[in-house]
């Protein structure tokens, strides 16, 4: 499918267009989203990712639109990995609500940028050299065993503060101490620091999440590659999948813990299209010592295939996870609290109940009225 330049244009205004509507029209008035907002906004995005899907289907072909649907669940899934990732800095940083959409998009914008230029990097190489697709492989098949082992073994996340950079940006340039509204930058009005211009928390905040964006797409770019080929479909697959992302966090946020199979499933469609990619690899063989660089007759896996593992692993994984916290709760080992945490500009941890209401600060409030966090 030869994509015209004019479509990759259209689309790549289009999807400029949504964030710009979505940053002006949410973001731009700090403010924490309610559910409904955040249900309604989540909803239209997908809605709109499956009328692409059905616009690919034709201009084009059902095969096609396949793939691209295929390559979306898949791509929307991984992205639900973000989010647990996106949770742990915004805690890590004590990021007030009302700022973290802000973070959240301009964070979205830097992943879609950042897989742009891996994708256009992996449509170069595998034009080049075709057999990039056993390294494409390995990798996912490593990245799925270890993702795995680490559930098993519960290995902890790490803390953003602790990353290099985060650590020498702090030491060469003065960071405040607290948030100055949702602002990036500040200029010091007292202090020794008086009428320098500061990093707020918020700047570096962003350059947790810009890092994280590019380690994430190391696994997501390989592994749109194992359903399709065509640049055009890996772009918007991954463009789509993010566009809403903002708004599941906030739609999902509180119950991202209760997902406690989450990292199974990812691992097992991380490992299916790794096998997937190894046996496309083997199928168009080039390589000297396999097979006499002839190629290998292996089965392939259709596209529908795909389709119907990956979905099916999805509902195994929500089902299994549902069951699991229905149990715990029956047994006492979970109990639903409508009060959540957030922070204030200065970083100090309070309660707000699920109207956004403030209760007070933990500290300061008995334990029947925080946040249940099991």
């Amino acid at each position: 499918m030869g994509v015209p330049l004019w479509i990759w244009l259209i689309t790549g205004a289009v999807i400029a267009g949504f964030f710009i509507f979505d940053f002006y029209s949410h973001v731009k008035t700090p403010h924490e989203p309610s559910l409904k907002e955040s249900g309604t906004w989540t909803a239209f995005y997908v809605a709109i990712a499956l009328l692409f899907g059905l616009l690919v289907w034709g201009l084009w072909d059902h095969e096609h639109a396949l793939q691209y649907y295929t390559g979306y669940v898949t791509e929307k899934a991984l992205s639900v990995d973000n989010l647990f990732v996106f949770a742990l800095i915004m805690g890590a940083f004590k990021i007030p609500r009302k700022y973290q959409q802000k973070v959240l998009l301009i964070g979205i914008v830097l992943a879609l940028v950042f897989r742009l230029v891996f994708i256009l990097l992996g449509a170069a190489v595998i034009a080049a050299w075709s057999d990039v697709f056993y390294l494409f492989a390995l990798f996912l098949l490593f990245t799925a065993i270890k993702l795995v082992i680490d559930e098993i073994r519960g290995a902890e996340e790490t803390d953003p503060n602790d990353m290099l950079i985060i650590r020498w940006l702090r030491k060469v340039i003065h960071v405040t101490p607290r948030y100055h509204s949702d602002k990036l930058t500040h200029r010091e009005e007292s202090g020794p620091q008086k009428g320098k211009l500061a990093l707020t928390p918020l700047f570096i905040a962003l350059v947790a999440i810009g890092l994280i964006d590019i380690m994430f797409a190391f696994d997501s770019i390989p592994a749109i590659y194992g359903i399709t080929s065509e640049a055009f479909l890996v772009f918007t697959t991954n463009a789509f999948s993010l566009m809403g992302l903002r708004q599941m966090y906030f739609l999902l946020d509180g119950l991202l813990d209760r997902l406690v199979y989450l990292s199974y499933g990812l691992g097992i469609i991380l490992g299916f299209i790794g096998v997937k990619l190894l046996l496309h690899a083997l199928h168009e063989n080039n390589l000297p010592f396999i097979n006499g660089g002839e190629n290998v007759t292996v089965p392939e896996v259709g596209t529908v295939t795909s389709l119907l593992v990956i979905v099916g692993v999805l509902v195994i994984t929500v089902v299994a996870s549902v069951i699991k916290n229905k149990r715990d709760e029956a047994q006492g080992g979970i109990q639903i609290s409508h009060n959540h945490y957030d922070w204030d500009d200065e970083g100090k941890r309070i309660v707000r109940n699920k109207k956004g209401d403030l209760v007070g600060y933990a500290s300061e409030l008995p334990e029947s009225e925080l946040p249940n966090t099991k």
